[in-house]
């Protein structure tokens, strides 16, 4: 299914929005593809990204595969919005075993405020690439709200009291 995105820049909003991600920055992963419904992000093999197995933890599977999908739902919103995940399931179905991790994701249906995603996480090792996360997930547009710095909570983000 192909769509439309509503921004026609919207691949420097989504890159911008990618780059102020700290998250991404800290365990150093990298969008590596966008288009309208469409992202990828990777990320390389690191011993502080393992688990007691050396495999890649389930946290950066499911980190990278979360942003590929909002990201995905990001591109097809109007340039004036943020996106938020509500919810995402996930399937680790083989060892993140590999030289890097790819996250792939697709927008499957969009409405007026809920976008559903498909995604898949895959590592390559060797040249070869072997899924090792399958998930769907739901996120909201936030309409009118800019995904801008502007937007982070007072104190750069903690919450609660």
């Amino acid at each position: 299914m192909a769509f439309q995105a509503q921004d026609p820049d919207f691949e420097a909003r989504v890159r911008e929005s990618f780059a102020r991600q700290g998250v991404m920055r800290l365990i150093g992963a990298a969008l590596t593809r966008v288009e309208p419904g469409v992202a990828a992000i990777e990320l390389g093999y690191r011993p502080e990204l393992t688990q007691q197995h050396g495999f890649f933890h389930a946290g950066m599977t499911s980190t990278i595969a979360d942003a590929a999908a909002g990201y995905a739902a990001y591109s097809l919103f109007p340039a004036d919005s943020s996106v938020l995940t509500v919810e995402f399931k996930i399937n680790l179905i083989a060892p993140a075993d590999g030289e890097r991790l790819v996250a792939s994701a697709r927008v499957k249906k969009t409405g007026r405020t809920l976008t559903i995603c498909e995604f898949e996480v895959a590592a390559v090792k060797h040249g070869r690439a072997t899924v090792c996360a399958l998930g769907l997930q739901t996120l909201i547009q936030l309409a009118g709200k800019p995904d801008t710095p502007e937007m982070r909570p007072a104190g750069g983000g903690v919450q609660g009291g």
